[in-house]
């Protein structure tokens, strides 16, 4: 008996480590303002090879939306499956000292709420080497490198040049499986995406005019979707030569759209509706799934490929569970960006979106860092020339309505609101309930103002930049 006992024991100690030896490694392919315009997802202008091979390899996501238009919010929903606003990180640069610049002492720190334990250190202790490549992290709370990540490069440049040359791996033992994120500059290459493209060939969405400036920021978010397809073949080579691709789950997404005003920072579909390719051991191969899903859902899905419990409070679901059940709608949110005061949320279906703007007496393009480009003037003096028609001025005029419906079948550039039509008054209602049945549930943050040391930490940093009514009442 004593033998048999033995011998059981001994079955089951080299069964979990055959286990433990098995379990895949995990990848982020975290993109920066980068539209997902590859050629895997029907676009004519470019090729995008390795992202296509990828896709090809695993699953292509068409109805992926991120939490905000906005990295450090939604950096921080993700890293934690948890919606920023869930945990108090939903102002784009928290009031940290390390974010600021200047410390307010003791007040100005932004603690995540106990249970949402961030993912790099759920990983490490469940055995994982952990890494961050590459020159972003960017998270709405306090957090430290020596807690998160086994090795990190966070600063010397966009790109994967440590994850090539293998260093992000390097430290780990022989049978250690590993949870990285490489971070790739995307819309942000600037100088390092050569011109490649011809502004006179692309498109101009109709809510942009027609003009040289804007055909030149689009046809360089194409230059920059080239060479960010480059790294992404460098990448997956990289795993090829040391022999982690066959055991290693990537998941290629974007943090939100690109730069241009209407994109970046707001939760029209150019800001959140974002690419996601799944591939990888135990994902099929060559399909397309039209399955809404969530930034945070990234974070459960990575958690459960790794045979690590999904806490029962997170809000992020496993979309690649075998059994899963799929949502019924996405949410997001806009609140400050840096100085600018602002507060939208939004509400994705299966067709439609609902968007609720809250604060309706200051328009889209009230003052923002964004003032100073080139493009930001351009689109001010063809507004005051008169030069814009009535689908660019849907974003462009000098107020907002308090609702906007869209229908995005039939409409998926968003440029008619259907709020005030009566055709649309029993869906317009379901969402604005699925909204409010949210906030409640979810305890959505945001729905207060930030506190007055929050502010101050903003008005310390930006100082004459924060014109907002909000900023006057701490402004002595």
């Amino acid at each position: 008996m004593r033998l048999q006992m033995i011998a059981i024991l001994i079955v089951m100690l080299s069964t979990s480590f055959v286990q433990a030896a098995e379990r895949p490694n995990i990848l982020w392919i975290y993109l920066e303002d980068v539209s997902g315009w590859f050629s895997c997802y029907g676009d004519q202008i470019i090729e995008t090879p390795n992202i296509d091979a990828l896709a090809k390899s695993g699953v292509r996501y068409d109805r992926f939306y991120t939490p905000a238009g906005v990295c450090s919010a939604t950096r921080s929903a993700i890293i934690t499956g948890y919606m920023q606003t869930s945990i108090g990180a939903h102002n784009h640069r928290s009031c940290r000292a390390e974010f600021r610049g200047q410390s307010m002492g003791e007040y100005d720190k932004n603690v995540l709420p106990d249970y949402a334990t961030p993912l790099p250190i759920r990983f490490r202790e469940a055995g994982y080497w952990t890494f961050n490549e590459g020159n972003k992290d960017d998270y709405n709370f306090e957090w430290s490198k020596e807690t998160f990540y086994d090795y990190e490069r966070s600063r010397g440049g966009w790109g994967p040049k440590n994850l090539v040359a293998g260093d992000c791996w390097k430290g780990k033992t022989t049978d250690q499986p590993f949870f990285g994120q490489v971070q790739l500059g995307g819309g942000k290459l600037g100088g390092k995406a050569p011109q490649m493209i011809d502004p006179a060939i692309v498109p101009v969405p109709p809510y942009y005019p027609d003009v040289p400036i804007v055909r030149e920021e689009i046809a360089h978010h194409y230059d920059c979707l080239l060479k960010t397809d480059e790294e992404v073949g460098e990448v997956i080579a990289a795993l090829k030569r040391d022999g982690l691709y066959e055991n290693t789950l990537i998941f290629l997404f974007s943090d939100h759209g690109m730069k241009l005003h209407r994109h970046k920072q707001f939760l029209f579909e150019g800001g959140i509706h974002m690419p996601l390719i799944v591939s990888g051991p135990g994902i099929e191969s060559g399909k397309v799934s039209d399955e809404l899903v969530s930034g945070i859902d990234i974070s459960a899905a990575t958690l459960a490929a790794a045979g690590i419990e999904i806490p029962e409070k997170m809000e992020g679901k496993n979309f690649l569970g075998k059994r899963h059940q799929q949502r019924q709608y996405v949410f997001a949110a806009r609140d400050r960006c840096d100085y600018t005061i602002e507060k939208i949320r939004a509400v994705v279906s299966p067709r439609f979106k609902y968007l609720r703007n809250y604060l309706t007496d200051r328009p889209y393009m009230q003052p923002s860092y964004k003032d100073g480009w080139e493009v930001s003037q351009k689109f001010r003096e063809l507004m005051a020339e008169g030069k814009m028609n009535e689908a660019q001025l849907v974003f462009f005029s000098d107020s907002k309505p308090a609702e906007e419906f869209y229908d995005l079948k039939n409409d998926p550039h968003e440029i008619h609101n259907l709020a005030n039509d009566p055709k649309f008054q029993k869906q317009l209602v379901q969402h604005r309930a699925a909204l409010q049945q949210w906030i409640e549930e979810t305890g959505d943050q945001g729905q207060d103002p930030e506190s007055e040391i929050g502010l101050q930490c903003v008005l310390k940093r930006w100082g004459e930049k924060c014109v907002n009514p909000e900023y006057d009442a701490i402004r002595e």
